[in-house]
C-alpha cells in the first residue's frame, strides 16, 4: 500500500512539473543514508533540489535569449593586462546596483582591449542574478528596426526590447546612422530612460558621439539620456590578441581574449 501511494506522490508531482522534485524523492528511497533522516529532512532536501534545478534552468534560458557574442564569465576577468579597468569598478559593475538604479555603462578603447567581452561578463552576471539580457551589435539593431518598420512588426520589437531589464549595445558608431535609424535610436534610449539600463561598446570617445549622432537637437537629447546616466570605463592599452599566441592553450588567467 505505501509503495502504490508513494508511486502517487511520484506521479502527481510530476504533473505539478515538480519533476527534479520527483527524481530526488525517488533517489532517496535507495539511499539507506538518507532513508534514516527525518521526514521534514528528506521533504526539505527534495525542496531545495528542486529550488536549484529551476534556478539552473532559469539562467540557462536567460542567457539563451541574451544571445551573448562571448561565453563571457566575470570570474574569469583579467586585471593582470594594463588596460585602464579598475578590480573596485568592476567589482561595483558586478553588484548589479547600476540596473537596480536604471543606470548605463560605457566601454570605450581602440579595438582588441575586450569592450565586448568585458561587456558579455556584465551581462552573463546580470542573468545570473536573474535579469533579462540582449546583446546586439548596434548595425544589427538598426538594421532589424528598419526591416520591422517595413513589414509593420516594430511595435512587437519595440516591445520585445522594452522588456530586456538590460540592452547591450556592441560596436557603437562603428556605421554611420540614418535619419530613421536616429530617430529609432531617440525611441529606443527614452523607453528606458530611468528603468532599465544600457551597456554600450565603442571605439569611439564619448567627447566625439555628439559629432556622430548628427542633428543637434536628437543628438542632445540622447547624449542627456545615456552618458549623463553612465558609469563610463574609458580601456586603453594593445590588443589582448597580440599577447595570444596563435599555439597558447588558454589557462584559467587567460580566458579573456577580446573580441571587439
Amino acid at each position: 500500500m505505501a509503495k502504490l501511494l508513494m508511486e502517487q506522490t511520484l506521479r502527481d508531482l510530476k504533473a505539478l512539473h515538480l519533476n527534479a522534485m520527483a527524481q530526488a524523492i525517488e533517489d532517496q528511497r535507495s539511499n539507506v543514508d538518507i532513508q534514516e533522516l527525518s521526514f521534514e529532512d528528506r521533504l526539505g532536501m527534495a525542496v531545495q533540489i528542486e529550488i536549484q534545478d529551476r534556478e539552473t534552468r532559469k539562467l540557462a534560458r536567460l542567457i539563451k535569449q541574451a544571445k551573448f557574442k562571448e561565453d563571457a564569465a566575470p570570474e574569469d576577468i583579467n586585471y593582470r593586462v594594463k588596460r585602464g579597468l579598475d578590480r573596485q569598478v568592476v567589482a561595483n559593475l558586478l553588484s548589479c546596483d547600476y540596473l537596480e538604479k536604471g543606470l548605463n555603462i560605457i566601454l570605450t578603447g581602440p579595438t582588441g582591449v575586450g569592450k565586448t567581452w568585458l561587456a558579455c561578463a556584465l551581462g552573463q552576471q546580470a542573468a545570473r542574478r536573474g535579469y533579462s539580457v540582449l546583446y546586439t551589435r548596434l548595425s544589427k539593431l538598426l538594421e532589424d528596426l528598419e526591416l520591422a518598420h517595413a513589414d509593420g512588426s516594430l511595435p512587437n520589437l519595440r516591445s520585445r526590447l522594452s522588456k530586456k531589464d538590460l540592452l547591450i549595445l556592441d560596436d557603437w558608431a562603428l556605421s554611420p546612422l540614418t535619419s530613421a535609424g536616429r530617430q529609432e535610436l531617440l525611441e529606443i534610449v527614452d523607453e528606458r530612460l530611468g528603468k532599465d539600463s544600457l551597456i554600450i561598446t565603442s571605439q569611439l570617445p564619448t567627447e566625439q558621439w555628439h559629432v556622430y549622432l548628427g542633428e543637434a537637437t536628437i543628438a542632445d537629447a540622447i547624449l542627456d539620456r545615456i552618458v549623463h546616466r553612465a558609469h563610463v570605463l574609458k580601456l586603453s592599452g594593445e590588443s589582448l590578441r597580440k599577447k595570444m599566441s596563435p599555439m597558447k592553450t588558454c589557462s584559467d588567467s587567460d580566458q579573456e581574449v577580446a573580441n571587439d
